[in-house]
């Protein structure tokens, strides 16, 4: 595959950002895309079932050599459960609330991914999309604080943003989501039951595997899935907030809807990724408005495609593309968006 990216009329940008709000936006996006259907909600969620079973009866009776497709497979379908959890952290997927907490805690249990914590914390992110110290996705350093780092630190940060950027979405669920004191002090015993719902799950489920397939075993059927999983979320995450000429902006300058409109990217992935993952890289319209269930994304990007196409970026996925974004995009820059690691150095 090549990279193949369509990008905004910058001469037009500056438009956007005084007269436009994302009400304005809002307005054109057909009412279906917001409705609720609890056919398609079920469906995706018991389809993300059937498929992870399926995954884990090929690593069940897959010939050592087809293991590698077969963990791919099951750790892809394994994200599907952490969409269905996305949908239900905006209340998207059921209208009652007790429904949507109840299924959101089920299918990212397995992941042990704690959802208060991640809904909580996904929620700023989105509320504060691309605003320079203040939204938690991804944000680059700026040049003066990388340069404060010692080696060890400057090094696991070009690791993260560089080769190593399927490792981040890792870094982020260990160092975020488990510690109360992270959150407001009113959201604290929700996280407190998320923390004890997966350390509930995994207190369960991993002695029971180990004792039933060995270490082996732990490592067949659940972490090497894990880890393809987290190699999706950092992948997805990335590139849906990351390109060389995407900019984080200064809080006193943010404007709302240049930052969802056209700082987010929306990325085609092959299609048995975008089944596995239930569209969820249709990522423009979910910035726009976090109402719009999974299955409704493609219907609001194709409106926005229509009324608001010179602000959309949208790309293929593919290596090149990876290898582009982790090249460039390391330290904050205010004019050119971004400063690669070897421009930082090379100017010392």
């Amino acid at each position: 595959m090549t990279v193949s990216t369509v990008v905004p009329d910058h001469l037009l940008a500056p438009l956007l950002a005084p007269k436009i709000c994302l009400k304005d936006i809002l307005k054109t996006l057909p009412k279906e895309c917001f409705q609720k259907d609890l056919r398609k909600a079920w469906t995706a969620a018991f389809m993300s079932l059937l498929m992870a079973g399926l995954g884990y009866l090929s690593l069940a009776i897959a010939p050592w050599f087809l293991l590698p497709v077969a963990w791919i497979f099951t750790g892809t379908a394994l994200t599907g459960f952490f969409v269905v959890g996305h949908d239900c952290g905006h209340r998207s997927f059921a209208k009652r609330r007790w429904v949507n907490d109840l299924v959101g805690h089920l299918f990212m249990a397995p992941l042990i991914y704690p959802f208060h914590s991640w809904r909580i914390l996904h929620n700023h992110h989105h509320k504060h999309t691309n605003k320079m110290e203040v939204d938690n996705a991804w944000q680059p350093l700026r040049p003066e604080l990388y340069a404060d780092l010692n080696w060890l630190g400057q090094r696991g940060y070009q690791a993260l943003r560089g080769r190593l950027w399927w490792l981040a979405s890792i870094v982020h669920w260990a160092a975020l989501h488990f510690n109360p004191e992270n959150f407001e002090e009113k959201d604290r015993q929700k996280v407190k039951l998320s923390v004890l719902v997966v350390f509930g799950f995994g207190a369960i489920a991993f002695p029971l595997l180990l004792a039933t397939t060995g270490l082996c075993g732990f490592v067949k059927f659940w972490l090497l899935p894990w880890l393809v999983f987290h190699f999706w979320m950092s992948t997805f995450t990335l590139v849906h907030h990351t390109a060389p000429d995407i900019d984080f902006q200064e809080p006193d300058q943010w404007n709302a809807a240049r930052a969802q409109l056209s700082g987010t990217v929306h990325c085609e992935y092959p299609r048995w990724v975008e089944f596995l993952c239930h569209h969820i890289n249709v990522h423009v319209p979910h910035h726009i408005s976090t109402a719009i269930p999974s299955y409704n994304l493609r219907l609001a990007h194709q409106s926005l495609k229509e009324n608001w196409g010179h602000y959309l970026y949208e790309c293929q996925f593919s290596w090149s593309l990876m290898q582009q974004i982790t090249d460039q995009c390391h330290l904050y820059h205010p004019v050119q968006c971004y400063q690669s690691f070897e421009e930082f150095h090379r100017e010392e």
